[in-house]
């Protein structure tokens, strides 16, 4: 019996090849004909036709040459930067921070905008997003994704933001409102879940499959990542550990008002450790300022750590009972100021209240990891899109 023969198959392999030469550009490039031709395993003739393709579809550009041996310099491809673009914003209760990458991950354009003087989120984000779209010398229609990092409920489903902590203009709609003034695709995502993302990217969780990062802050949260995949439960709420109940602090029983702080929350961030850090003599005008002054004490300032350790180990201890990750990464300031000295706390704590023992580090990921994350979510959406098409 004769093979069938599936339809449309050379055109499924033009865009795999196609798609593995856009990445291999990306982390390799600039590249030859010849070597992208080696590094994917095709035919110098196929490699030919595939960056001609690319290059009429403007993907690719002409960047230089290199000098060979005999005969004429072989041209060098690299992806075209301006093919498409995208942008990261972080939303903070008093601004709005935008930056403006192209395909490449670069960052072309930034933008803050004050929200002290307004309570109209569409409007702050609007200005943000346009001014950094500015900057990078481009205009909205060249911008494929605009995702944003929120704290709060994202539902996973929808990405509509529910609830937000410290946030009183967004609310249920507000994605349909942005969507329609900026006439361009948007996307909230859980602040936790963006720096996660940044994490596994670049960070200490990088080659990692299976980690839970703790983000403590003036908020506190979790991020799962099983199987190299965020996990964010049916509601968005996987990871709301700021409301987890906790042994000695009172349980709220309405914490969907707003402003209410969950029994973990009280615990460890926020002010918490400036009134440990009092007890033990230490102030400062910010919680990160109290523990970064705890650690450059030396002996003196232990205490302090140690208290510190052993309030968060009950949530990084819950948290890894039931998941069992090999990594616990612990973002945010109060957790960069604490560095390595409560980080080691922290894993030597949950080792000994539980069954497991998983290894804790202190985030590699110090600057804007939030606004990281959104322009890493926007630009691995954007890529599927741009690069699964080439054949189009």
């Amino acid at each position: 019996m004769a093979a069938t023969r599936l339809p449309g198959t050379p055109r499924l392999l033009r865009a795999l090849n196609d798609r593995a030469a856009l990445e291999l550009l990306l982390t390799r490039g600039p590249l030859t004909r010849a070597q992208l031709g080696e590094m994917t395993g095709l035919s110098k003739v196929t490699a030919s036709q595939l960056v001609e393709r690319l290059e009429e579809r403007g993907l690719v550009r002409r960047v230089g040459e290199q000098a060979g041996g005999r005969g004429p310099n072989a041209q060098l491809y690299a992806v075209t930067p301006g093919s498409a673009y995208v942008i990261g914003v972080e939303v903070l209760p008093d601004r709005v921070i935008a930056a403006c990458a192209d395909i490449t991950g670069e960052i072309v354009g930034r933008s803050e905008q004050s929200t002290r003087d307004s309570d109209d989120p569409v409007r702050a984000v609007h200005n943000a997003v346009l001014q950094a779209a500015t900057a990078a010398g481009t205009g909205l229609d060249s911008v494929r994704r605009v995702v944003l990092g929120t704290p709060g409920l994202v539902d996973p489903q929808t990405s509509e933001v529910s609830f937000a902590f410290d946030l009183p203009g967004w609310h249920r709609g507000l994605l349909a409102d942005l969507r329609k003034d900026l006439s361009v695709p948007v996307v909230f995502g859980n602040d936790v879940n963006l720096v996660a993302v940044a994490e596994q990217h670049a960070g200490a969780a990088k080659g990692v499959d299976d980690f839970a990062l703790v983000w403590v802050d003036r908020g506190v949260g979790l991020a799962s990542v099983i199987g190299g995949r965020l996990h964010q439960g049916a509601t968005g709420a996987a990871g709301e550990i700021g409301y987890l109940p906790v042994a000695g602090v009172e349980v709220p029983h309405n914490a969907h008002e707003r402003g209410v702080q969950g029994a973990f929350q009280r615990l460890v961030s926020s002010d918490a450790p400036k009134e440990i850090g009092r007890q033990h003599g230490f102030r400062g005008a910010e919680s990160a300022d109290v523990v970064r002054a705890a650690v450059a004490a030396g002996k003196a300032g232990e205490p302090v750590l140690d208290e510190l350790a052993r309030r968060l180990a009950l949530g990084v201890g819950a948290t890894c009972i039931v998941l069992d990750p090999p990594l616990v990464v612990l973002a945010g300031a109060i957790s960069q100021a604490g560095g390595t000295a409560l980080a080691e706390r922290v894993e030597a704590e949950v080792a000994s209240i539980t069954l497991v023992a998983p290894k804790v580090v202190v985030s590699e990921v110090a600057v804007e990891p939030v606004l990281n994350g959104a322009l890493l979510a926007a630009l691995e959406a954007v890529r599927d899109e741009v690069f699964g098409s080439t054949t189009a």
